[in-house]
């Protein structure tokens, strides 16, 4: 076990009991209601899913099937689920009453105002940060792939983001230094500096509120458009977010009436250049440099629109 982990166990435990207390999750009945929490959580399963299996519902929770039967069994007594009928007799469907669905909703009601009057206490800036922070703990913990990610255009303080974590990731995986950092900074102060709109854009990936990528297409002349600033997390490398973000800057420049664009890059960053391969760029150039630190192959590529 490493250090880290180490720090992180007693930190999590230590969550858990605090936010437990803080939502009530201790107490018999939930939100003061007439259900436990398992009991209300397995209502809001099937309201999700119905008409639905009970083996799917114990599936989706990791509950034990005999737990679960007799948790359904209480359900339907008290009048907030029913049986359908199924293509297997022993097999029935659940559902919500409409007596059910009705009680849900006040349920809900509850727990909705109880979350807004505990978020009350925090500005804007601590409700974004919140979001940010529970969206990459769901990440790192439940190792989510394949949920939804999305594209957004530039928000600011994004371009800040973006330098910090490119500089990070370049140092960690190619021991490229300061001056990669000081250029990146740069550009990213050109782009707002010079920024034309309508003639230049940029796009981060998103999910969950953490940015997973991002790049932005900065106005050369008349007719050029050079694309800018490429890079996936290390996580999200995979999921096709290099793709889409390149696609958006193809789809941008034509729109925008660019008759072409430029970008550069290294030989030692083969993801990227495979993705600029795939969308029609190729090689214009080539050269050798040892700008960053150590000597690399640098390209040039061009993509006639």
């Amino acid at each position: 076990m490493t250090v880290a982990i180490q720090q992180a166990v007693p930190a999590i435990r230590a969550f858990n009991r605090q936010f437990s207390q803080l939502m009530g999750l201790l107490e018999p009945r939930y939100m003061g209601g007439e259900l436990s929490l398992v009991e209300a959580r397995v209502t809001y399963e099937i309201r999700e899913r119905q008409p639905v299996l009970a083996r799917d519902v114990a599936q989706v929770m990791g509950l034990d099937p005999g737990y679960l039967s007799r948790t359904v069994a209480k359900l339907e007594k008290q009048g907030w689920i029913e049986r359908g009928r199924g293509e297997d007799a022993r097999e029935r469907p659940l559902s919500l009453t409409s007596d059910g669905e009705d009680r849900y909703q006040a349920l809900d009601a509850v727990t909705l105002a109880e979350t807004e009057k505990l978020l009350a206490q925090l500005d804007e800036d601590g409700a974004v940060r919140l979001v940010n922070a529970l969206g990459e703990a769901g990440d790192l913990l439940f190792r989510d792939t394949q949920s939804q990610w999305s594209l957004r255009e530039l928000q600011p303080g994004d371009l800040g983001h973006i330098c910090a974590r490119q500089a990070i990731i370049y140092r960690e995986h190619w021991g490229w230094g300061d001056k990669l950092e000081a250029l990146m900074m740069e550009i990213c102060a050109a782009y707002l500096r010079d920024l034309k709109p309508g003639k230049d854009q940029g796009w981060i990936a998103e999910r969950n509120g953490r940015m997973l990528g991002s790049v932005f297409v900065a106005n050369e002349d008349n007719e050029t458009a050079r694309l800018r600033m490429l890079y996936v997390e290390p996580e999200a490398r995979g999921l096709g977010v290099g793709s889409a973000l390149v696609r958006k800057c193809t789809q941008f420049a034509r729109e925008a009436g660019y008759k072409q664009m430029v970008l550069w890059t290294h030989a030692v960053l083969e993801s990227a250049r495979r993705i600029y391969a795939a969308e029609g760029y190729r090689i214009t150039s080539t050269e050798v440099q040892t700008e960053f630190g150590r000597e690399e192959v640098s390209e040039h590529w061009l993509l006639e629109l």
